[in-house]
């Protein structure tokens, strides 16, 4: 999965939230949160390792199951909205601009993106940006994805550009 892979892709960005340093990463970043929205659920990995956090999901939708994520309203009486979306642009740029009206909105998608032109309308609105670095999205292998990923946290009301946060450094042995 990447810019330099020569995989087919999985439909409809399929790439599952299965490696746990994902939401390692994130969780110490979401004080004040305790429920929130799923709306690009996929098989639910994500939301169990939230749930496992103490969070407590109150919305789930994929659209292999029907749920069209950018046709929902809102989504109200939610801290935030926390799911891995399309890296698609066509599809993640109108993702932010939707959730990002309804609730504090964290996605993850590839690090590269905030260093992009493409980036730059949305920039402001982005709070956050948490590094994880390299993920296991395929399961059943030891291999990582190509790209380093990390959490962008979006919100309309804010507009000072975001806050990185880069990877703790390892203790030294």
């Amino acid at each position: 999965m990447g810019k330099r892979s020569d995989f087919p892709r999985r439909p409809m960005d399929g790439y599952q939230t299965i490696d746990p340093r994902a939401v390692a990463a994130l969780v110490p970043y979401l004080a004040g949160v305790e429920t929130f929205a799923e709306p690009c659920a996929g098989e639910g990995h994500l939301i169990r390792q939230l749930e496992g956090a103490g969070l407590r999901c109150g919305y789930s939708g994929d659209l292999s199951t029907g749920q069209d994520a950018l046709k929902i309203k809102f989504f109200d009486g939610y801290d935030a909205i926390i799911t891995n979306p399309p890296w698609t642009r066509e599809i993640l740029h109108p993702m932010i601009r939707h959730f990002q009206r309804m609730a504090p909105t964290w996605l993850l998608f590839d690090a590269d993106w905030a260093h992009t032109g493409q980036s730059a309308p949305f920039m402001a609105q982005c709070s956050h940006i948490v590094s994880v670095g390299r993920l296991r999205w395929i399961e059943g292998t030891k291999h990582t994805g190509k790209d380093n990923v990390a959490w962008h946290r979006f919100h309309a009301q804010h507009h000072e550009g975001p806050r990185f946060v880069g990877r703790p450094m390892k203790e030294a042995a």
